[in-house]
């Protein structure tokens, strides 16, 4: 009998190993599984934020008077429009990158202008979401990179009046001009 309860207590240990190794497989999935929701949420928020500056993009280009640009200096114009009198906002704050974490953009300008026609992440990293987008992201299908989702005001705005400058098509992206990202505010 001394023989038996020795055979047991080594298949009991067994048992335990076999049972932590698979707790452990399931820990690490588990992990694996949180990042990739967190990056997934990031993506989001990037979609959410580049559509707050595209909006503000276009606000600014449709308040803008008669004989003045439609295009931003500055991201902080679109915080306090430096064009009238009373205070007017077409965005509320400057967001942070989600995916870098920092509060730089890619600045898109107008060419031959130094007016702001769109915004973009300064990550190189490759999105986990290459298709299936919300009808005014359709031009990001298949980016390999998030510096490539640019974020501009939709093509309404080119059909503002000009105010001397040629428009670009938001959708032309032959004719952007990307330059050297602005420093944080």
């Amino acid at each position: 009998m001394h023989r038996s309860a020795r055979g047991q207590r080594g298949f009991t240990y067994l048992g335990l190993i076999i049972l932590v190794a698979i707790l452990g497989l399931v820990g690490a999935a588990g992990l694996k599984m949180g990042s990739l929701l967190q990056r997934q949420a990031a993506e989001q928020e990037l979609l959410d934020i580049g559509a707050q500056f595209a909006d503000a993009l276009y606000s600014y280009a449709a308040a803008t008077p008669p004989g003045q640009p439609q295009q931003p200096p500055t991201l902080a114009s679109l915080l306090r429009d430096p064009r009238t009198p009373q205070l007017r906002r077409h965005l509320r704050k400057l967001f942070v990158d989600p995916i870098t974490g920092r509060a730089e953009w890619g600045l898109l300008y107008q060419p031959g202008s130094n007016g702001i026609i769109g915004v973009h992440s300064l990550s190189q990293a490759a999105p986990l979401k290459v298709g299936n987008f919300e009808a005014r992201f359709v031009g990001f299908e298949g980016k390999a990179h998030f510096s490539e989702w640019r974020f501009m005001a939709d093509s309404r705005a080119a059909s503002l009046p000009s105010a001397g400058a040629a428009a670009v098509p938001a959708s032309d992206e032959a004719g952007i001009a990307p330059r050297v990202p602005a420093p944080p505010l």
